[in-house]
């Protein structure tokens, strides 16, 4: 900011020829810092920081518990059956709707093995004006480029996968007896969610949320920064 004032104070004191000598040199300056890192490494230090993130963080989620014991991502009832869960705690039902809760979790576990393929093709795909806008775009603004290239195929593939998931661990069966009993009460409205839909973007909703973490740790700590690569490249995004 000094130098601008005293550039501005000082313009009178120059001719014209002096004037476009001092801009020429100020606008060298100003692109020097970008112009040491060259266009390739941008697009692959952002393809390695998502791929970090995938690596890091996804694969958290495809561990037992990943989602039931992450407080960050775990699948809680949609609001059509928090007074489900609600009414059926209140006659002594509470470790069937716990059972319930954990069955969905365990499903969004499984089906989150299925996401690194396509999430590798996207990181792949990823262009130099992609990496370059991501790059010096907001803090999530890698996940949001690896959300709206794969939100679609992932959905695509997850949802059979807890389909059947939900099958073969049962909670297709206790989550007839929850709803069932459920309807049975008297004076309620009945009810009949599609969990795997539901389960389906809760999913894809905590996959997005960890790379998010692994995003925001790589911009903001230069602890996250484990590579050469990853040094060279995000320390222009701190310069911006």
């Amino acid at each position: 900011m000094k130098k601008v004032i005293l550039l501005l104070v000082c313009l009178p004191l120059f001719g014209n020829a002096q004037l476009k000598d001092v801009i020429k040199k100020a606008a060298k300056k100003a692109t020097a810092k970008t112009s040491a890192v060259s266009t390739l490494e941008i697009a692959n230090g952002l393809k390695e920081a998502l791929d970090n993130g995938v690596k890091k963080q996804v694969t958290k989620l495809t561990a037992v518990d990943g989602f039931y014991k992450n407080e960050l991502v775990k699948i809680l009832l949609p609001e059509e059956l928090q007074k489900v869960d609600s009414r059926l705690r209140k006659i002594g039902l509470g470790s069937l709707a716990d059972e319930g809760i954990l069955m969905l979790n365990r499903a969004a576990e499984d089906a989150v093995k299925q996401s690194t393929p396509i999430f590798v093709d996207a990181i792949k795909n990823m262009n130099f004006t992609d990496a370059k806008n991501i790059l010096l775009g907001k803090e999530n603004a890698a996940t949001t480029y690896l959300q709206t290239s794969t939100n679609k195929p992932l959905y695509d593939k997850f949802n059979p996968v807890i389909r059947t998931s939900l099958e073969t661990v049962g909670a297709d069966a206790v989550w007839k007896k929850i709803i069932d009993k459920y309807n049975a009460i008297p004076l309620v409205t009945k009810v009949n969610p599609d969990l795997t839909d539901y389960t389906t973007n809760k999913a894809l909703e905590g996959v997005f949320k960890m790379i998010t973490v692994e995003e925001k740790n790589i911009r903001s700590g230069l602890d996250s920064r484990t590579s050469a690569l990853l040094k060279k490249v995000f320390a222009l995004q701190d310069k911006k």
